[in-house]
């Protein structure tokens, strides 16, 4: 299911700041800050062929709201044909509608019919189904960002058909992390055990981001239908995500020339204001329009078509060297046990009134007699060869454990 980022609730925050940052001779809070409107926010695309279609809800908050989110919920959403087919999508949470793949006959238009809990309704327009052509290729290249040296990604694609013009991107990041310290031992509550390091490896993890501009390209003034290295991300040499493996998997859309001109006019109010150099404030026309008051301000284009996706990956042994990731890990060591021994780096099995207690154990679970004042992980055994271990090094769980970050289940996509 792809990653949706209310970008559209700051359409009016980024209008109201171009102005009032424009001059500074004195404070001034203009009304629309607190104006108490909450207008209608649609994002998505019906998709035309075997994939999932995704259409999410949500409501403007004013600028002085602490709430980034109003997901619109119990909303009835339904897609209709001009052949009067109607595929209803089921809530799944978070005010996002899904169904299953349409399979639309491509020969006919579509929209979407909202009603709202509030006894409100909502139309789009009917549109055309528009398919997107294969990408042909995601390129890369290392010849640094504007901020300093960096990777820079690519999308390639061509319409032979010559129906699409106008193009749409987004992206999902997956990369590998790493704990600070790699941990072979494991606590079941009262014994220290060797960990299964396949099934229970908290070393190496996967992170993973999705897009939050928007990517727009075209070849509408080109002789020929070619997108050629259209950009879609630059990242930092010293980002984490590129120490060890990153892959990208890029997802593009087939826009028309009225989607193209919303989305252009979108990422301008959203992504490109801030100086006086920087477009101005525009007014954004969708495709969607309220039936009981057409003078309600609507948000969203709905758009009818298949995706195409491609994904690649890039192992760390691919970049320059030196290219070094910034430390993650600040204030991480192995922990020292004074009271006992002064053990240099160790926490050691030791016997009380005939039991053998282990600090590693007590540490982690807090019922024990001896307590400390944050959890660690047992990371490797003390002991003389052929003996058992006499203690075991330990850290602090944030330093052991990726799975505070990230997950340990490798994707079913990773190589």
């Amino acid at each position: 299911m792809p990653e949706f980022k209310n970008r559209y609730t700051i359409i009016f925050s980024a209008i109201v700041l171009f102005i009032f940052t424009s001059s500074c001779r004195k404070q001034y809070t203009p009304a629309v800050i607190n104006a108490p409107n909450s207008y209608l926010v649609v994002e998505g695309v019906i998709n035309s062929g075997s994939d999932s279609t995704y259409i999410k809800l949500s409501r403007t908050v004013k600028l002085s709201s602490k709430i980034a989110s109003n997901p619109e919920r119990s909303a009835s959403v339904i897609v209709e044909g001009d052949q009067k087919t109607s595929y209803p999508l089921t809530e799944t949470g978070g005010g996002i509608y899904s169904c299953a793949g349409l399979h639309l006959d491509n020969g006919h238009k579509y929209r979407v019919d909202i009603k709202t809990s509030d006894g409100k309704q909502y139309l789009s327009d009917y549109v055309a189904v528009l398919n997107s052509p294969p990408i042909d290729s995601i390129s890369y290249d290392t010849k640094g960002t504007p901020l300093g040296p960096g990777l820079n990604i690519y999308a390639n694609t061509h319409d032979q058909s010559n129906k699409t013009r106008y193009y749409r991107w987004e992206y999902q990041e997956t990369w590998i992390i790493h704990a600070n310290f790699e941990s072979f031992y494991k606590s079941n509550g009262d014994t220290v055990l060797l960990r299964d390091m396949i099934n229970d490896n908290i070393y190496n993890c996967w992170q993973n981001d999705t897009s939050s501009t928007i990517i727009l390209g075209s070849s509408a003034k080109l002789s020929q239908n070619v997108i050629f290295n259209n950009p879609i991300v630059s990242i930092a040499s010293t980002a984490e995500k590129l120490g060890a493996e990153y892959s990208i998997n890029v997802r593009q859309y087939a826009l028309s020339s009225e989607a193209y001109t919303f989305f252009s006019n979108l990422k301008k109010n959203t992504e490109q204001l801030g100086s006086i150099f920087d477009a101005q404030p525009s007014e954004i026309m969708g495709n969607i329009h309220a039936v009981n008051n057409t003078s309600e301000p609507v948000i969203g284009f709905v758009c009818v078509g298949s995706s195409s996706t491609r994904r690649i990956f890039i192992n760390k042994t691919r970049l320059p060297d030196p290219w070094m990731p910034d430390k993650f890990y600040t204030g991480c060591s192995l922990k020292t046990d004074e009271r006992y021994n002064n053990a240099p780096c160790c926490y050691y099995s030791f016997v009380v009134n005939g039991d053998t207690l282990n600090q590693v154990d007590e540490f982690i679970n807090y019922n024990k007699p001896i307590a400390f004042p944050f959890p660690v992980i047992p990371i490797g055994a003390i002991q003389r060869p052929g003996s058992p271990p006499l203690g075991y090094t330990a850290a602090k769980k944030e330093c052991a454990d990726c799975t505070l970050r990230g997950t340990n289940k490798k994707p079913a996509f990773w190589e």
